[in-house]
């Protein structure tokens, strides 16, 4: 498994408005709160201070993830194609165990959502069903045991 970080082009834009916000104004923000609590005087036991420079070390560490993930990031574009699963496609499966059928969408890893249907398309579901054609059978393991679904559509992202 590659160390990139499988996104679209929207997803990159997001993570590049929230690290904009966070180096501009989450930084000013900071830097007030720093400034007014050095004002009060000692700052052995300033709490202000300290919370501040708490927040400030967590802002920066917020800011290297996401840098790091941006360094990383490799853009695809969802399928469009019908004929078979891929990033962005939108899957409907019967399940052979009890015979409920689900829709999934396999989107990036940072856009999972499971409750929702949105499976990263790197997760043991997502891995079984990318490629997999209309009417094929893909069985995964879970922590339960075995998994099996049939195909029974296919959409584009």
């Amino acid at each position: 498994m590659t160390d990139d970080v499988v996104m679209t082009a929207q997803d990159a834009n997001k993570l590049e408005a929230v690290l904009q916000r966070l180096q501009t104004s989450g930084r000013e923000e900071i830097a007030r709160r720093i400034k007014t609590a050095r004002e009060w005087g000692d700052l052995k036991e300033n709490a202000e201070y300290h919370d501040a420079k708490n927040d400030q070390a967590k802002l920066e560490t917020e800011i290297l993830r996401l840098r790091d993930r941006r360094s990383r990031a490799e853009i695809r574009e969802a399928a469009t194609a019908t004929d078979v699963v891929g990033f962005g496609s939108r899957v409907e499966v019967l399940d052979r165990a009890d015979g409920r059928a689900h829709l999934f969408v396999l989107v990036a890893s940072t856009e999972a959502r499971p409750a929702e249907g949105r499976l990263a398309f790197d997760s043991p579901i997502g891995r079984a069903l990318n490629g997999a054609a209309l009417g094929q059978i893909v069985s995964f393991t879970t922590p339960k045991g075995e998994r099996t679904f049939e195909i029974t559509a296919i959409r584009g992202g």
